[in-house]
């Protein structure tokens, strides 16, 4: 049976993509199952990873986050470079890195007054107001996958049909209305997937403990936000 390879680079992963109609089977050495983060469809596992967890049923969603300190070694058995891809990280990281402006979303949303910071990003913008904030992700970008030590979110979409992570849990193209915690020490990441250059998606975001933008761990940054 012919051997489909693809190396990883340290801090980077494969592109999220979904299976055909058949199984895959996905060989990494046994040492760096501990090195990995995977999405199997709905499970976003981080630890004990297991042989069995690499085989992929059809029609589902995977992506391989290298966490080790080597170049990651990925046998599949079939090409999945026919495989759908849902989101890649890295298509737009060799464009240039131009900061998005409040003024773009004032005008296409009903941003209420009243906020007293805001955060641009190249990726995504955030209105901060005294108790929560509104966090717009531009389409074919994701956040970094992150945990934060002292506080509690919950998220509430507004707009836009994302991927949500939180916990151990993918939600695949959510609708307006969803929401979910995101617990300390949990891991949580927004993903807009959408291809429409105007289609962000926007979160609201409360939270409970302290807030402090320096209480993040992004465990995953594809964007190399600092």
């Amino acid at each position: 049976m012919k051997v489909y390879t693809e190396y990883i680079p340290i801090q980077r992963s494969t592109l999220l993509r979904k299976t055909d109609i058949k199984e895959l089977v996905i060989k990494i050495d046994q040492k760096h199952l501990k090195d990995i983060f995977l999405i199997n469809g709905s499970n976003f596992k981080t630890e004990a990873i297991k042989t069995s967890d690499l085989l992929i049923k059809p029609y589902t969603h995977y992506m391989i986050i290298n966490r080790g300190k080597d170049i990651l070694d990925i046998q599949y058995n079939q090409d999945i470079f026919d495989h759908q891809v849902i989101y890649d990280p890295y298509k737009y990281e060799s464009s240039q890195k131009k900061f998005l402006e409040p003024n773009w979303f004032i005008e296409r949303y009903s941003i209420p007054k009243g906020y007293i910071d805001t955060l641009p990003k190249w990726y995504s913008f955030k209105f901060t107001y005294p108790d929560y904030n509104l966090i717009f992700v531009r389409p074919e970008f994701g956040l970094s996958i992150q945990i934060h030590k002292h506080r509690n979110e919950t998220w509430e979409l507004l707009e836009g049909k994302p991927i949500i992570i939180t916990g151990n849990t993918v939600h695949y193209f959510v609708e307006t209305g969803f929401i979910c915690q995101n617990h300390i020490n949990t891991y949580h990441s927004i993903i807009n997937p959408n291809k429409e250059e105007d289609k962000y998606v926007l979160i609201k975001e409360r939270w409970n403990g302290d807030f402090d933008e320096s209480d993040i761990d992004r465990v995953f940054n594809p964007n190399e936000y600092q």
